[in-house]
């Protein structure tokens, strides 16, 4: 089916169920699909004309969408979308045989939603990635999604963050992904935790300890402190698969930041390390150097915004990048940036050791004195948007673009890959 036959179904379908068509999908018909087979359809794109989706949206669509089998991927993110609609999704997941990106993010999908989608996923053959983030899917919800993974055999990407998962349903994914050999990544960032035993890491850390396919594995606003951080650590030395750790927004402090510095120099399987906004201070930054500056680390990214590190701290990252060339992707902003840490990065972006779109910070001098200003980089640049003037031309500021080599697509960052 083309694009005319397509608007014309669009259409015919509208008038069928006595619905006027939404000009924000007209446009975007009108464009035509992307060339990698996704269309996008999101609700918060400004420059579209048009109302969010809605439910009786989704009917047509769905029905449109079963009939083309060009279309690959689906980005409904931002949309209003809800259980109701949700069905219309799941029967389109259940017939499709060529979509394989879906991007449910920030609908107002909850737990009933999320049991008949993820219903239509047992037999379904063809979806790859499935981000679910921000639809308020509960305990019940994150359930069936974890039962579902039991069951399908294609999935490899799945994103549940800020869904409102619980401890039990947190365990479950962990429980699953113990015997998972499809799953690549997984995002089950801020579940609503309410015990102070850190339940859900001890499992996700045995998980690990027997995972050999699982890539990436975001844990953030896990209330996680640095005993969470050593079960982590003692799994991750067993583990050969991860290559992307994700533990923002957690208490984690100088003691965990060495308990990952020797998960560093004895399983160098990790690229990219996000710590933000923890508080390992200097003294976790000196340790997490000395990782670094061994010749066989392959740490390529390492974010420690917001981490209370003054001079010290910093001038190790400093001393750590002329060592290993390996690490070309550093985020430091929010910490004590001091006038001789604001020349010294500033000599390491004039002299092409690290590049501005790799970094979070600029240089910029006022009265013959160095300052370092906040720039628009970082490892979730596109976590939450895309840019609507095209793309960034470097696009590696998206931590999974760097791990491209090996394949490793998520969408979890649109626009990167993210």
């Amino acid at each position: 089916m083309d694009m005319e036959d397509l608007k014309n179904r669009y259409l015919s379908l509208c008038a069928e169920v006595q619905q006027p068509p939404n000009t924000c999908v007209w446009e975007a018909l009108e464009n035509n699909i992307n060339s990698d087979g996704s269309l996008k359809l999101t609700g918060n794109d400004q420059l579209k004309h048009g109302d969010r989706l809605t439910d009786e949206d989704m009917l047509v669509l769905s029905k449109i969408f079963v009939e083309n089998s060009a279309i690959k991927g689906l980005d409904l993110r931002y949309n209003n979308i809800t259980d109701k609609g949700a069905v219309y999704i799941a029967h389109l997941i259940q017939e499709s045989e060529s979509l394989q990106s879906l991007d449910l993010m920030c609908n107002n999908i909850e737990a009933d939603g999320a049991e008949v989608i993820a219903k239509s996923l047992h037999k379904n053959k063809s979806l790859r990635m499935l981000r679910m983030t921000g639809n308020k899917i509960g305990n019940k919800g994150g359930m069936q999604l974890a039962a579902m993974l039991q069951v399908n055999a294609t999935l490899e990407e799945i994103d549940v963050s800020d869904c409102d998962l619980a401890t039990q349903s947190v365990i479950a994914f962990a429980i699953v992904l113990k015997n998972s050999r499809r799953i690549r990544a997984i995002n089950v960032s801020r579940p609503l935790l309410f015990s102070l035993q850190e339940e859900t890491t001890v499992h996700i850390a045995q998980m690990l300890v027997v995972n050999k396919t699982l890539r990436e594995l975001h844990m953030g606003k896990h209330d996680m402190t640095d005993t969470g951080v050593e079960r982590l650590c003692e799994a991750l030395k067993l583990n050969v698969s991860l290559r992307y750790l994700d533990l923002r927004c957690n208490r984690i402090t100088r003691d965990g930041a060495k308990c990952l510095s020797e998960v560093l120099k004895q399983n160098p399987s990790l690229e990219i390390l996000d710590l933000s906004f923890n508080r390992i201070e200097d003294d976790g930054a000196v340790y997490l150097c000395e990782a670094i500056k061994l010749p066989h680390s392959k740490l390529k990214a390492l974010s420690v915004t917001s981490n209370n590190i003054g001079k010290k701290g910093l001038m190790s990252f400093n001393e750590a990048m002329k060592v290993n060339s390996c690490l070309t992707h550093i985020y430091i902003w929010g910490n004590k940036l001091e006038e001789p840490v604001c020349m010294a990065f500033s000599r390491l972006i004039s002299s092409g050791r690290l590049l501005e779109e790799h970094t979070d910070v600029s240089p910029y001098e006022v009265d013959g004195h160095v300052f370092l200003a906040e720039a628009s980089h970082g490892l979730h640049r596109h976590y939450y948007w895309t840019s609507k003037y095209g793309g960034d031309g470097d696009s590696s500021n998206s931590a999974l673009a760097l791990m491209a080599s090996d394949s490793l697509s998520l969408q979890i960052y649109p626009d990167s890959h993210s």
